[in-house]
């Protein structure tokens, strides 16, 4: 799969070096085809490691896909320079009169917080309006998909006794597309102060198609299959939860070891198949669903919500 990225993005390197093949801008423009405009909204201090880690996932698929990075305008940026935002990002304004087959909302570090307080919740609530007539589908990821959940369907977050840390098992609870090729169990990584208010759930127009043996919803899509939440991080690094613990350790956060992460004292890494799996279902979905003309998406939308009232 060509991803169609700047030549000078530093991702690019790291793809390539790992044998995944990210086509340059000059030819990608030589290719008769029309690609899949992915956006990513990157709420994530460490940037550039989100884009790596999703940019491998999506580069599964034979389709050619554009990538552009969404960011927030109003919130300071601590983590990345400015130089790379700059660069390589886009605002909100640069693409709201732009559709997009398909759009990443990450997580973010701010779930104990209340939706209200986040400093840049109205600039996202703009974003996640806007998804619902311009983009033919949307994934939010853990905080991302509690953000969304509440603002779509008011569903309230549910605080966790410690913080829910590690690799679970999950059960597909409803066969769906993105299942294709999935074993009945499959493993996802967590890493959450809170959950979602399940009762509340249960009385939405809301699918729940994989739960973790708590029984606590994990993955949901929306009625109209336009918005998927997954709870978790299938986009993690093999080595993602072990730096998040040691710096929470070096913190003075009293955080717990991964749980089912290490095996004889050495990572194991037991999602890394089916997060490839998913993503390339999810790309493959939104091609089969997304019109040629990018324009014609905002009609595709209406006549999707017609259809699920």
């Amino acid at each position: 799969m060509p991803i169609r990225l700047a030549a000078d993005f530093p991702a690019k390197a790291v793809l390539e070096s790992e044998d995944i093949f990210a086509i340059a801008d000059s030819r990608a423009k030589h290719q008769d085809i029309r690609p899949l405009k992915l956006l990513i909204l990157n709420l994530m201090p460490n940037k550039i490691d989100t884009e790596i880690h999703l940019l491998r996932l999506i580069s599964q698929s034979p389709l050619q896909i554009d990538v552009n990075f969404l960011k927030i305008t109003s919130h300071e940026h601590k983590h990345t320079s400015k130089t790379h935002l700059d660069e390589f990002y886009l605002d909100f304004s640069q693409v709201k009169e732009t559709c997009y087959d398909g759009l990443i909302i990450t997580g973010a570090p701010v779930e104990q917080l209340a939706f209200e307080e986040v400093d840049y919740w109205p600039e996202l609530v703009e974003i996640m309006e806007w998804s619902q007539s311009s983009v033919t589908s949307v994934v939010h990821i853990c905080w991302g998909a509690q953000a969304g959940l509440y603002h779509h369907f008011g569903v309230d977050k549910v605080a966790f006794k410690e913080k829910l840390f590690g690799i679970y098992k999950q059960a597909i609870k409803h066969q769906f597309r993105l299942f294709r090729g999935f074993d009945d169990r499959f493993w996802m990584p967590q890493s959450r102060y809170t959950g979602i208010d399940e009762e509340q759930v249960r009385q939405k127009k809301i699918r729940v198609i994989a739960k973790d043996e708590s029984g606590q919803s994990t993955i949901l899509i929306s009625e109209d299959e336009h918005d998927i939440f997954l709870m978790g991080h299938f986009e993690y690094g093999t080595d993602t939860l072990e730096k998040e613990y040691l710096r929470d350790r070096e913190r003075g956060i009293a955080t717990a070891k991964p749980q089912n992460y290490y095996e004889d004292g050495n990572i194991h890494n037991s999602w890394r198949a089916q997060a490839h799996l998913f993503y390339h279902n999810w790309l493959n979905d939104v091609y089969q669903f997304t019109p040629y003309r990018l324009e014609e998406i905002r009609q595709l939308q209406k006549e999707r919500k017609l259809r699920s009232i």
